[in-house]
């Protein structure tokens, strides 16, 4: 009898023994955290849709690092140029979270946190992948803002490095990128009114799922709902959600007085007005041409850049039939040639075409008012 309660003892021991070994390195992989961290949208241009970056934390050695595919320099040679064609380099950026916390404080931006559950092989092969993927020669990426951005980025290197397949819930709101963005942009005309001259028709497709992604917002939502399939068990994606850095003021700078509508508002009263004088004077102010045609000439090449750039749908773009180069090229030809009609005949057949376009593609704020104001022009040369 004793040796049994002897051996029973042993044995007791021996799996108390085995399962505190066991909770002990448990405990040592569960001190490491690594986080998706969602920023709340700021006042800037470039953060008015918020942003994406990853948190590594090992809550026992102290080491705890921001890794932002969001970094760019402004310095960089041909920075604009390159922008514009759609040819602008971020890269991985690294340092340390308290660094982030302290920047997004500053804004008044408010950082969600959301932490991955991760096995402990998982954490250690995206550590070694952010790692190599900060190396001088990997680090730099060419930046697209619908399909290759921060928030992609982090989420592609998260499916990457997870032993089995993420899942995400598909649900049924699906709507055009023109609309998701309007969503961020709204309270800033110009800047919405900038981003719907670039897009084209393409922005104007409705989208779902993963797609929908390339919002920081959307892909935490998203994330909140996905699960992991890994040996035929599911697990959730995120083990917690909290505030890294709890909201401030954010305050909306006043911009231009005037909204883009109004804007062109104005432009179509003067050249109604200009219109009915020349109507009952029988004449033509070519100088009032001139000034149309150049602005919308000049307008012309910076769409006709973005129409073959890199830039997302903007090859798609129709409102290239309204702003396009073409008028430069007849300037002289006005005043060397005034009562030559050809460049008036391509006008309005071309304006016709923009608004047509409107069944397909949602044109810009005050883009519709600028046509009529041009197709003025084209009245006024074209009667008999």
């Amino acid at each position: 009898m004793k040796n049994i309660k002897d051996t029973y003892k042993r044995l007791f021991v021996g799996i108390f023994s085995l399962i505190v070994s066991q909770l002990g390195f448990a405990q040592q992989s569960d001190s490491i955290e690594v986080s998706l961290l969602t920023c709340a949208p700021g006042n800037e241009v470039y953060s008015l849709y918020g942003h994406t970056a990853l948190r590594y934390h090992d809550l026992r050695t102290g080491e705890d690092f921001a890794f932002n595919y969001g970094v760019f320099n402004f310095n960089r040679p041909f920075f604009s140029l390159r922008f514009l064609f759609g040819l602008t380099d971020y890269e991985l950026g690294v340092y340390p979270f308290p660094l982030f916390a302290q920047e997004y404080g500053r804004r008044g931006s408010q950082v969600t946190e959301q932490v991955i559950n991760l096995t402990t092989e998982e954490k250690k092969a995206l550590h070694k992948a952010l790692i190599d993927n900060y190396r001088p020669e990997n680090r730099e990426y060419r930046y697209n803002f619908l399909y290759d951005n921060c928030t992609t980025r982090a989420r592609d290197m998260l499916e990457r490095n997870i032993n089995g397949r993420l899942k995400y819930v598909d649900g049924d709101n699906r709507q055009t990128y023109r609309e998701m963005v309007h969503q961020y942009n709204s309270k800033y005309p110009w800047a919405a009114f900038g981003v719907d001259l670039a897009l084209g028709a393409a922005a104007d497709i409705k989208i779902g799922g993963r797609k929908q992604q390339f919002l920081p917002d959307y892909m935490m939502m998203d994330a909140e709902k996905a699960q992991i399939l890994s040996d035929g068990f599911y697990r959730p994606l995120v083990a917690e959600s909290r505030s890294a850095v709890d909201p401030g003021v954010n305050v909306i700078e006043d911009s231009f007085p005037l909204t883009p509508t109004e804007c062109a508002l104005i432009l179509l009263t003067l050249s109604l007005a200009l219109m009915a004088m020349e109507w009952r004077r029988k004449s033509v102010f070519r100088v009032w041409d001139t000034i149309l045609m150049s602005l919308s000439g000049l307008a012309g090449i910076f769409m006709l850049a973005l129409f073959c750039s890199r830039h997302p749908t903007t090859s798609t773009n129709l409102q290239l039939l309204l702003l396009n180069p073409l008028p430069l090229f007849f300037i002289y030809r006005l005043w060397r040639k005034p009562q030559d009609k050809l460049f008036w005949k391509i006008s309005a057949i071309l304006l016709l075409l923009f608004f047509a376009g409107t069944c397909i593609q949602n044109y810009a704020e005050g883009m519709v008012l600028v046509g009529i104001a041009l197709m003025t022009r084209c009245i006024i040369h074209l009667k008999p």
